[in-house]
């Protein structure tokens, strides 16, 4: 989607701090970040939300979970969360589907 923030960061079109590329996914630090760690990891191909994943596109997500585990071992974080809004009541704000990796402070439970 040409007008996609997300879609364009993926594209190398706006420049972002990279954490991690592969065919599927494209992961980068969030620049407002809420964690002193705090990377979103998203899929290449336009999805508006986790609302419109189905057993066809499914297969992706199950890798950027993936792709998590294997980030958060290698940067040694023992705990962590992850966070993806769906709709803007929800607080998502980019109409792309993101997981937000947050780490390194205690996290408040209930969230919001």
């Amino acid at each position: 989607m040409s007008d996609c923030l997300f879609c364009n960061i993926a594209a190398g079109k706006i420049p972002s701090k990279k954490v991690y590329e592969d065919e599927l996914c494209y992961a980068f630090y969030d620049i407002a970040p809420q964690a002193p760690v705090h990377f979103l990891v998203i899929p290449k191909a336009h999805l508006a939300s986790v609302s419109e994943v189905t057993e066809e596109n499914g297969a992706a997500v199950g890798h950027i979970f993936a792709v998590i585990a294997r980030l958060a071992k290698e940067m040694g974080l023992e705990s962590y969360r992850v966070v993806s809004n769906i709709g803007e009541q929800a607080g998502q704000s980019v109409p792309h589907l993101h997981f937000h990796v947050l780490s390194g402070r205690d996290m408040t439970w209930p969230p919001g």
